[in-house]
């Protein structure tokens, strides 16, 4: 089946990791890879088979070329992709160990997408054949040219009937340049036909929680309890039909479990829960889920419940693969999906 092409927008970053699990302090070394959250989103849809469009903005270097290089083998379209300014964003990873969790150390300031202003992108241009159009709560806390230009992208998406999705992705160290996201938010998100959260997202950027629960003292709680958060997102931006949120419980930072409820108006679904007790790198999965719910909401159009076990099964799959991307075919998804978790050798 064709599908209309997917668009997202937000900075591809440099990402440096300590190799296995070593401290900042102990390293010798850092890992080189790309990643970053909408750009994570793309090369899932890719891999998936659908046409990509990321746009973003990267300096006229090296540095800029190899994530561009990064992003074409992917079979992600790149022709609207603006180059200037001076440096690629870069974020530091420690990968974290049973009672230690990993930690993020971000190095933006100044990049080429934070200095990205409106009118320098033809909306004309990059929403030519496009279907949907995605963002996250991290572009618009880059910078104040970075919001104004996900509001003019939103707004150009809305006038053209193109789906808009979000991820809330709220980023507590990002949001410095002036505004806190309960000013920037509420106006983005009311030109959203779907939102995706956390546990922590709807609280932390709009005050919305669980009814009868505490998500920032960790309470645990049925799935369930997330209704109230879906119907409250969606009372407040009545353009929404369908809202998710994202569970992960955090058993030690090599084993989660994970799972999803998905609010479409008339029905709570939620999906099963899966143990991921190995995990290689967590860094990602929420856009896996994103990719993977995107995916499913085309693919099986009819069938939300459906939709939504694809996003989570395709995000458990992403625990087990080193890097932002997830690299898994829908051949895999769906094998997971029927309960096959053998992990057996294919010949």
């Amino acid at each position: 089946m064709v599908y209309k092409t997917v668009v997202t927008l937000g900075e591809i970053m440099l990402r440096l990791a300590t190799p296995a699990y070593l401290r900042f302090a102990q390293t010798a070394s850092f890992e080189a890879l790309y990643g970053g959250g909408e750009a994570n989103v793309a090369v899932s849809l890719a891999n998936y088979g659908m046409k990509t469009r990321f746009v973003t903005r990267l300096p006229q270097n090296d540095i800029g070329e190899a994530a561009l290089a990064t992003l074409r083998k992917w079979n992600i379209d790149t022709s609207t992709i603006i180059r200037g300014g001076d440096r690629l964003g870069i974020y530091f990873l420690e990968t974290g160990a049973v009672a230690r969790g990993s930690k993020v150390v971000y190095d933006r300031a100044h990049s080429a997408f934070s200095k990205i202003e409106p009118g320098m992108i033809n909306w004309d241009v990059v929403f030519k054949g496009a279907g949907w159009f995605h963002w996250t709560g991290i572009t618009p806390a880059i910078s104040e040219g970075a919001a104004l230009v996900c509001s003019e992208a939103i707004k150009q998406a809305n006038l053209r009937g193109i789906k808009v999705s979000t991820d809330l992705n709220y980023r507590k160290k990002l949001w410095k340049w002036g505004k806190p996201p309960a000013d920037v938010m509420p106006d983005l998100v009311s030109g959203c036909d779907l939102i995706l959260g956390n546990e922590e997202d709807a609280e932390r950027v709009f005050g919305i929680h669980p009814e009868g629960v505490d998500v920032t003292r960790g309470d645990t709680m049925d799935a369930k309890a997330y209704e109230s958060v879906c119907r409250q997102l969606m009372e407040r931006f009545p353009r929404c039909k369908k809202a998710v949120i994202t569970l992960r419980g955090s058993v030690s930072a090599n084993h989660n479990s994970w799972s999803g409820v998905l609010y479409n108006g008339d029905q709570l679904f939620i999906a099963p829960t899966y143990q991921i007790t190995h995990i290689v790198d967590r860094v990602g999965g929420g856009d896996s889920f994103m990719g993977g719910l995107i995916y499913g909401l085309h693919a099986y159009p009819s069938d939300d419940e459906k939709a939504l076990q694809f996003a989570v099964a395709a995000s458990c799959l992403k625990h087990t693969i080193r890097g932002d991307f997830n690299m898994v075919t829908v051949e895999e998804v769906e094998k997971l999906m029927t309960g096959d978790a053998s992990g057996r050798v294919a010949r």
